[in-house]
């Protein structure tokens, strides 16, 4: 298809448009956090300065260290558990055929359509019965089950999708159903696999509901809940905030810029072609 040299114009201006408007607030935050903490000047304007000791402050003074380490743990142990267990999961729905397989995987669904909303306060009193709030525990279980919701979802489809001649001739040469996921489809579907690690790892390190409900103790915050309680301390230091609003952002970009490609690959394919 030939496009005219007014179409990719225009294309051109509305794609700038859109990225002016996603990166006005970022840079924004950034010219916030390195301003002078006595400086009035909030939003989009040029700092005076580049004043590295906002961060340094932020980080002392906020204990995002602390944070770190329990978002770190909760979100490595969640976004590790449920990628292998929706991909056993999708293996299964995608390529087997078993009674009630149907009916299983819409009860798997109900997980994307349950607002988190509705079951943080029988949860909470589940998990307390258990003796597991105020515990890492509170916050992996819970969302390790909603990962493998998403994660069945998504890796079903790639699974659906793969190649039926590849996975015949994996099993003409004598390969097993383990042998054939881990050595065959697991290899080439790395995109897929990768844009359900990256979508989990968000979800994870920004969620902020489950850890107010189901942790009490300082030392077992994670970053959001943290930031929201540095805040409420210095919720004058403008610059000060800012900075904490990003240390708290930065891993996640830093993950995103890291897995950008397989990411992109994943969402514009998510199936191996023949």
């Amino acid at each position: 298809m030939i496009t005219s040299r007014t179409d990719r114009v225009v294309t051109y201006a509305i794609l700038v448009f859109f990225t002016v408007i996603a990166l006005v607030p970022v840079l924004g935050i950034l010219s916030t956090a390195f301003a002078s903490q006595a400086s009035l000047n909030t939003g989009f304007s040029l700092p005076d300065g580049l004043h590295w000791s906002n961060f340094v402050d932020a980080w002392q003074r906020g204990h995002f260290g602390t944070y770190l380490r329990s978002s770190v743990l909760v979100t490595v142990v969640v976004v590790v558990a449920s990628a292998a267990l929706s991909t056993l999961a999708a293996y299964a729905f995608g390529t087997m055929r078993f009674p009630g397989s149907t009916m299983l995987f819409y009860v798997f669904l109900i997980g994307l359509t349950l607002p988190e909303e509705a079951l943080v306060i029988p949860l909470y009193y589940d998990l307390r019965g258990a003796g597991l709030t105020d515990t890492y525990w509170a916050l992996i279980l819970p969302q390790t089950a909603q990962s493998i919701a998403f994660g069945t979802f998504w890796m079903r489809t790639y699974f659906l999708g793969a190649s039926r001649s590849m996975v015949e001739a994996a099993r003409i040469d004598g390969c097993s159903s383990w042998t054939t996921l881990w050595r065959v489809l697991v290899p080439v579907g790395r995109p897929a696999i990768t844009t359900m690690v990256v979508i989990t790892f968000m979800w994870t390190w920004n969620e902020f509901l489950l850890a107010l409900v189901m942790v009490t103790s300082e030392s077992r915050r994670t970053v959001p809940l943290g930031l929201v309680f540095f805040q409420g301390q210095h919720s004058s230091d403008i610059s000060l905030l800012a900075a904490g609003a990003v240390l708290v952002a930065l891993p996640v970009v830093l993950v995103y810029i890291a897995l950008q490609r397989k990411f992109i690959e994943g969402m514009l394919s998510g199936a191996v072609k023949e």
